[in-house]
């Protein structure tokens, strides 16, 4: 029993190492891959090599730290600085989207990184009370105000709020993780070195798409060929025009059966597109029941930049075909500006035409590159040779041959040169198919012999030809043994923009096989490293409008007026069969920095009608665990981009608090003779605070705050702790005597400012270490022309210049060297509040007929607002409609908390799993609200207790639903999460 319980622990732990290793990636907040910056940053310098910010967006962070830290002597300068750097910077991490819970588009994201938890209970001990400076610029201004009031005082809260649950990528860890970083913003290989990449589908319900071109004019529209003799116009936007480029269908020769060789093949503008206005086109034709090859020659319409002359077509060259198969199929301009074609064999097997076969043959056409001049030619021959065309003087050789000893070549591209130093520019790269073992790919110099029969990749497949001394062939850069494929489609070298690892990569693939390779050249040695390119998994590919899988046969690749590369496959490799799609290749390691690929098509002119195009395929980011629909939904995939809003600042006003016995020395200020006094007054009355509760109803209480403004409340109602009352609150502003110092006093002084514009709710004292805070409530009301007062058996004075010393104005002691300077605002509340608190005992029926219930610790269930507040969900009297949701919340206001739906006669949870602000602004239009203005994830509004059933998971909305049982979801009851993972929504 020893023996094998090690290697099955090794399996466990290799098992869990490569899951752990998969679960994360590199992604930004706007859902892309890392960059590295054009220009290096100088904030946030760590992250200059690789990350998520350019030099814009690290000034803009800049900006935002040092506004915070104005807020700080010298001393919190010193201590905090490092945090509030810290935690800014997180936005230019490389893994900024998982800190941020943002690698799903359709879920909301954190408002703040993701913590360690040794980190935050640092945080926390040195520089907690900063939360709110962080969060101020968030939302709405009262968005996040009672809680980060509540969570500042509460260490467990405070990091349940901030802390990461991935331990791994958790901030700082995901920093000093070596084996994360070890291969940073490289192209992610698998164990097996396969390098993995995504796709991202283009077009679809193609017949066989053998060729795709751009006329490089500016207009970046892309021309894609079927083998039927199709060939169609698609925008810059994807969508496609109607009416076809060319139709050659009648005068094709092809068949629907899979494996024909024969049909519309290949075309080719002229490099001055917009000018010569001419394409030349590749096809099989039968003429007198003689299969030949044709190259023809089209004029554009005048009248119409998008479709052919079909009366314009004019002949090249024919060349006979002896067989049906091994037709070549390639044209291309090179950047001397002569046409190139690309023409096989013959056909049959082993090239059996002649002593030498036609490959070998130079007074033959067939099994060649041939290189025509097509300049000038509408008032003569349809070609001319040009000058230093290698075999223009050899004897029986035709002068139109470039190269020969070649098969079938099927796929060639011309090398733009590195985007950098040129080097490599117009290398012409080809594939070249094979006959029994091997399949090749070329790189075709002029004169060259490559080979064939003689040769078949490296090795010899017709003896007494391959030791003619004579032969001097040119080896091809690549051969690869019919165990990896039996038909190459060459492909491209990538010098695009967008994907910056991937330049010099030649990529290219297998028809039969399904295989995509790839070669990289070792510039000193001159040799071509392979590499196997492979799906990335869906975890490497979890980026918009990506996906993992493609359709077996690759037909083609090709590549855009941008340099990016696509390939083209089939499901069906037949002529008739609509089963053809164009991929991206992508590299999702890496993008270029944000605005260097940039491009503005010039606009097309269209005649006829835009064909829009919709991708079949399932992206990676929807990809969603197995859940139940509701039958009477019907679910539409969509992607779901996140829309910036304006930002204000968030007010965060703190609810009265207990004094203690003690009080804290305070530094010295300057005060006027009367602040001084006053001063004195308030702490000769803290210490005669009374701070005992009972049963009774005690005197109404009084706190008086001066400070910049006087504030009086007036209470008619006492309550247990743990439930609040509503508060109205008026003021009159006097002139302010002394120097503000403290960062919690410059937030008082100006939420203070702007309550008289509008009224506010306030916060009740919370509960700490399990135990209700004893300060009881008051109902305050105030006026801008009068004060009522508010009798307490407590009185509690505060000067502006020392709220934050106070003993009495906080449950802890606060730092010493916190000191904000007051801000102004023009903050006005979009909406009043709406009094919704419970005004009686736990006893009390609600207006809903049902009972109040205490789902946790501090938990209260409010009061629907009546009249226009009412959702539709509702109806009078004891009975509840099944789905009505109700929010769930300790801190006493009826906009936010935890979600909780009416199900089978009882109340349950909501897990936050997929739950987006569509499925969040469901419940706040039953609540009477507008929309939801944050989903709160991870129980940050409260987690109900062992008792309280979770009802629903997995849910998804389109945002228009009536109740969250019409949202895509889990069965009831059924789901995979715990209350940690209770939703809270904060509606507005």
């Amino acid at each position: 029993m020893e023996g094998p319980l090690p290697h099955l622990l090794l399996l466990v732990l290799i098992f869990l190492l490569h899951a752990w290793r998969g679960c994360c990636h590199p992604q930004c907040l706007d859902y892309k891959p890392p960059f590295e910056p054009r220009q290096p940053l100088v904030f946030c310098k760590e992250y200059s090599k690789f990350g998520c910010c350019d030099l814009e967006k690290d000034g803009e962070i800049s900006v935002r730290f040092y506004k915070i830290m104005e807020n700080f002597d010298h001393s919190g300068y010193v201590t905090c600085g490092k945090y509030m750097r810290s935690i800014l910077c997180q936005e230019c991490s490389p893994y900024a989207a998982h800190l941020y819970d943002a690698e799903d588009a359709n879920t909301p994201m954190r408002m703040l990184p993701g913590l360690c938890g040794d980190y935050c209970s640092e945080y926390w001990h040195q520089c907690r009370y900063t939360l709110s400076l962080l969060l101020e610029d968030l939302g709405s201004p009262q968005q996040f105000a009672n809680l980060t009031a509540t969570i500042e005082e509460d260490r467990r809260r405070f990091c349940d709020f901030l802390v990461l649950k991935d331990n791994q990528y958790c901030y700082p860890n995901v920093v000093t993780n070596a084996e994360l970083n070890a291969n940073l913003g490289f192209v992610r290989e698998d164990p097996k070195g396969c390098l993995e990449l995504c796709l991202q589908e283009v077009a679809n319900g193609l017949r066989n798409p053998v060729a795709m071109i751009h006329a490089d004019d500016g207009t970046h529209r892309f021309f894609v060929a079927e083998q039927l003799g199709y060939v169609w116009v698609y925008l810059a936007n994807g969508s496609r025009i109607d009416r076809p480029f060319l139709n050659l269908t009648r005068a094709v020769l092809t068949s629907p059966w899979a494996g024909d060789e024969r049909g519309f093949l290949c075309i080719a503008l002229h490099p001055r597109f917009t000018t010569v206005r001419k394409a030349y086109v590749y096809y099989s034709v039968s003429v007198k029941k003689e299969e030949r090859i044709r190259i023809s020659e089209f004029t554009l319409l005048i009248h119409d930049d998008n479709q052919l002359d079909h009366s314009s077509e004019r002949t090249i060259l024919e060349v006979v075909e002896p067989a049906s198969n091994h037709n070549g199929g390639q044209l291309l301009f090179g950047h001397d500006g002569y046409l190139y074609i690309f023409i096989g064999d013959g056909g049959r097997a082993g090239d059996p035409f002649g002593k030498f076969g036609n490959s070998q043959n130079k007074s033959a056409l067939l099994g060649k590159v041939l290189r025509v001049d097509v300049e000038d030619n509408d008032n003569g021959a349809p070609y001319s040779i040009p000058s230093d065309n290698p075999f223009l003087w050899e004897k029986d050789a035709r002068p139109e041959v470039y190269a020969y000893g070649v098969r079938n070549m099927w796929r060639c591209s011309i090398d733009r040169g590195d985007p950098a130093t040129g080097r490599g520019r117009g290398r012409m790269f080809c594939g070249d198919v094979g006959q029994n073992k091997y399949e090749e790919v070329d790189l075709i110099v002029k004169g060259g012999n490559y080979g064939w029969r003689a040769k078949e990749g490296f090795s010899c497949y017709d003896r007494k030809l391959c030791q003619n001394s004579s032969l001097d062939d040119i080896l091809p850069i690549f051969a690869y043994p019919h165990k990896l494929g039996k038909s190459v489609t060459g492909g491209y070298i990538y010098r695009g923009c967008q994907m910056p690892n991937l330049n010099g990569l030649y990529i290219f693939g297998d028809f039969m096989s399904g295989r995509l390779m790839s070669l990289k050249e070792n510039v000193t040695t001159g040799e071509w490293q392979y590499n196997e390119i492979c799906m990335g998994t869906d975890q490497t590919c979890r980026f918009p409008k990506l996906i993992n899988s493609y359709y077996k046969y690759i037909i083609s690749f090709a590549e855009d007026e941008a340099g990016e590369l696509y390939f083209l496959a089939t499901g069906v490799p037949s002529a008739t069969a609509r089963a053809g799609v164009i991929y991206k290749i992508v590299d999702p390691s890496r993008r270029a920095p944000p605005g260097k690929c940039n491009i503005k098509p010039s606009p097309v002119k269209i005649k006829g009608k835009l064909i829009h195009f919709h991708p079949k395929e399932e992206f990676v980011i929807n990809k969603k665990p197995t859940t139940t629909p509701v039958p009477t939904t019907t679910r539409k995939t969509t992607t779901t981009t996140r829309t910036p809003s304006r930002r204000k600042p968030i007010i965060i006003i703190k609810p009265p608090m207990p004094t203690r016995k003690t009080i804290r020395k305070t530094p010295p200020t300057t005060t006027t003779p009367t602040a001084r006094k006053t001063l004195q007054t308030t702490r000769k009355t803290t210490l005669q605070t009374t701070r005992k509760t009972t049963r009774k109803t005690p005197p109404p209480p009084t706190t008086t705050i001066k400070a910049t403004t006087t504030i009086k409340t007036t209470s008619a109602t006492t309550i247990k702790p743990t439930t609040t009352v509503p508060t109205t609150v008026q003021m009159a502003t006097t002139p302010d005597t002394t120097t503000p110092t403290g960062y919690r006093t410059t937030v008082m002084t100006a939420a203070m400012s702007r309550i008289a514009q509008s009224p506010i709710v306030t916060t009740p004292p919370t509960r700490r270490h399990g135990r209700p805070l004893q300060t009881p409530p008051c109902t305050t009301s105030q006026s801008l022309t009068s004060l009522q007062p508010c009798p307490s058996t407590t009185s509690l004075t505060l000067t502006s210049a020392r709220y934050l010393e106070h003993p009495g104005a906080f449950t802890t002691p606060r730092l010493p060297y916190w000191n904000q300077k007051p801000t102004a605002s023009d903050y006005k509340p979009q909406r009043p509040p709406i009094n919704t608190t419970l005004l009686k005992s736990q006893e009390e029926k609600l207006w809903l007929g049902e009972k109040q219930e205490i789902a946790g610790e501090g938990n209260q269930v409010f009061k629907r607002p009546r009249g226009r507040g009412r959702g539709r969900g509702y109806k009078r009297g004891r009975g509840l409609r099944v789905g009505s949701v109700r929010l769930v919340s300790a801190d006493g206001l009826s906009d936010r908390g935890r979600v909780e739906i009416f199900i089978r006669g009882e109340w349950g949870t909501v897990c936050d799993d997929l739950f987006s602000n569509k499925a969040g602004t469901v419940v706040c239009r039953q609540l009477g609200f507008t929309t939801a203005l944050a989903v709160m994830k991870r129980a940050a509004l409260g987690e109900a207790d062992r008792s309280v059933r979770i009802l629903l998971d997995d849910v998804e909305c389109e945002g228009g639903e009536r109740s969250l049982l019409e949202c895509k979801r889990s069965r009831v009851g059924k789901h995979n999460c715990s209350h940690g993972e209770d939703v809270g929504v904060i509606c507005g």
